[in-house]
């Protein structure tokens, strides 16, 4: 498949609807639900910015994480979680309300990379999408991947319930990026 130019700014996000059973199958892989905020992580001329779901700057906010992703190939947009973990690791909410004192503890989790280089890699299967993320993304104090599980899933489940953390979602492997769209199953 060709990759396309595309202009390089804020995308309006895809997001997953809530579902009272978690979709099973060798075509899925899950990641644990991380409660914070919907970021995406656009490198323009030099610049990294950060925009909310709504396309609101963080940048004011989190420089830390800003320049923390300063070593993008320029033209590149990530989507991710901001958050900020407790001492046992999980995402907690109000820490990250309180982003002045919590620095240290404010982490941007990347699961998905939307353009390389002003390549549109929207139309890639997700699975080919996270392989490139790989080897993009940089790891450092305030950036990680989200981890990405194959299953199964009744152990992650169990994972989630005794680390109380906040859920698992589920995203198909050979699924492509829906701008601003809510899907399901």
């Amino acid at each position: 498949m060709a990759r396309i130019e595309r202009t390089v700014g804020f995308i309006e996000t895809m997001d997953c609807v809530s579902v009272s059973k978690i979709p099973e199958g060798k075509e899925w892989t899950y990641e644990i639900k991380l409660d914070g905020f919907r970021v995406e992580a656009v490198k323009l001329h030099g610049k990294v910015t950060l925009y909310s779901r709504r396309g609101n700057i963080l940048n004011q906010k989190f420089p830390y994480v800003a320049t923390a992703l300063k070593d993008l190939p320029d033209g590149t947009v990530l989507d991710g979680e901001l958050v900020a973990l407790d001492a046992k690791g999980r995402s907690v909410f109000n820490l990250l309300q309180n982003f002045r004192s919590a620095e240290a503890q404010i982490h941007y989790y990347a699961f998905d990379i939307l353009v390389l280089k002003g390549k549109d890699l929207t139309q890639l299967p997700l699975s080919e999408r996270r392989v490139i993320l790989n080897k993009v993304a940089p790891a450092n104090d305030h950036v990680s991947l989200s981890a990405v599980s194959p299953g199964p899933l009744s152990k992650l489940l169990k994972f989630v319930k005794t680390h109380g953390l906040e859920g698992v979602v589920a995203k198909r492997a050979d699924s492509v990026y829906q701008l601003g769209k809510l899907t399901g199953l």
